[in-house]
C-alpha cells in the first residue's frame, strides 16, 4: 500500500482518527494536508505528521464556498488531488429526540452529512477531470448498522452518509472515482469517553461493551482506510466497512 508521489486530502485532520490516518499515509509516501476549522491544531498535526510531508488548509465543510477553496488550495499548492478522506464529525448534544433541539439537529447534520456531500462534490469534480482517485467517508457503526437511545441527529447524520457513499459510488465509479466509507465504533478518542471518565475507567466499561474487549486504536482504522484507498482494494466499490470489534456483528 504505498503512495509514494499521491496527494491525500483529510477533512478533521487534526482529531484522533484524521491525524492518525495522516501518520499512516505520510509513512507509506503520501503528501498529506490536514483540512478543519482549527488553524493552530491543524498546524501542530501537520508539524507532528513531519515538516514537508503534511500540510494543512483552514476550511469549513459546512459551507459550499469554502469547501471549494480547500479542493482548490490543495491542488493548487501540491498540484493535484489523489485520495480525499472525509472524516469531519461532531457527537453533537445526547438526549430524547423530544428534548432535541432543532439547532442541534441541524448542527449534526450540517457537519457530518452536508459537510461530507459538499467535500466530496468538489473533490470528485476534481478527480474526474485528472484521472480519477480514491474516496474514503468516516461514517459511524452507529447508524445504519446499530442506534444509541440519545444519539438520534448522530444516528441519522451516519446513515445518511453510508447511503451518500454508495450512491456516489455508482455515480462516480466509470469517472474514475473509486468511494468507499468506513464505520468505526468506540476508538481511543475523547468521543468515546463518558463524562468525566477516565481512560481506565473506559476501558473497564468497554470489557464487557464490546464482544473484542476493547476500543480500536486509532492505527487500526487508519490501516483500513489506507487499504480501501490503496490498489489492493481496487475492486471494492461502494462499500462501509465496519472497525468496531464485533458490536455491531
Amino acid at each position: 500500500m504505498a503512495f509514494d508521489g499521491k496527494i491525500v486530502l483529510i477533512t478533521g485532520g487534526a482529531g484522533g482518527i484524521g491525524r492518525a490516518i495522516g501518520h499512516a499515509f505520510a509513512r507509506a509516501g503520501a503528501t498529506v494536508v490536514l483540512a478543519g476549522r482549527d488553524v493552530t491544531a491543524l498546524a501542530d498535526a501537520a508539524k507532528e505528521i513531519g515538516p514537508g510531508t503534511a500540510d494543512h488548509v483552514v476550511a469549513d465543510v459546512t459551507d459550499a464556498a469554502s469547501t471549494a477553496r480547500m479542493v482548490e488550495t490543495v491542488t493548487g499548492r501540491h498540484g493535484g488531488l489523489h485520495v480525499a478522506v472525509n472524516n469531519a464529525g461532531i457527537l453533537g448534544p445526547v438526549g430524547p429526540v423530544a428534548d432535541l433541539g432543532a439547532a442541534a439537529w441541524g448542527d449534526v447534520l450540517d457537519v457530518n452529512l452536508t459537510g461530507v456531500f459538499l467535500s466530496m462534490k468538489h473533490e470528485i469534480a476534481h478527480m474526474r477531470a485528472h484521472g480519477g482517485g480514491t474516496i474514503v467517508n468516516v461514517s459511524s457503526n452507529i447508524g445504519a448498522h446499530g442506534r444509541r437511545p440519545g444519539m438520534a441527529a448522530y444516528a441519522a447524520s451516519k446513515a445518511g452518509v453510508s447511503v451518500l457513499t454508495r450512491t456516489a459510488a455508482l455515480d462516480h465509479i466509470a469517472d474514475g472515482v473509486r468511494i468507499n466509507a468506513v464505520s468505526p465504533g468506540a476508538s481511543d478518542t475523547p468521543m468515546s469517553l463518558l463524562p468525566g471518565e477516565s481512560e481506565t475507567g473506559r476501558a473497564v466499561r468497554m470489557r464487557g461493551a464490546i464482544p473484542a474487549g476493547r476500543v480500536a486504536n486509532t492505527s487500526e482504522v487508519a490501516s483500513t482506510v489506507l487499504w480501501l484507498a490503496s490498489d489492493a482494494s481496487a475492486h471494492v466499490v461502494g462499500h462501509d466497512l465496519v472497525i468496531d470489534g464485533g458490536s455491531t456483528a
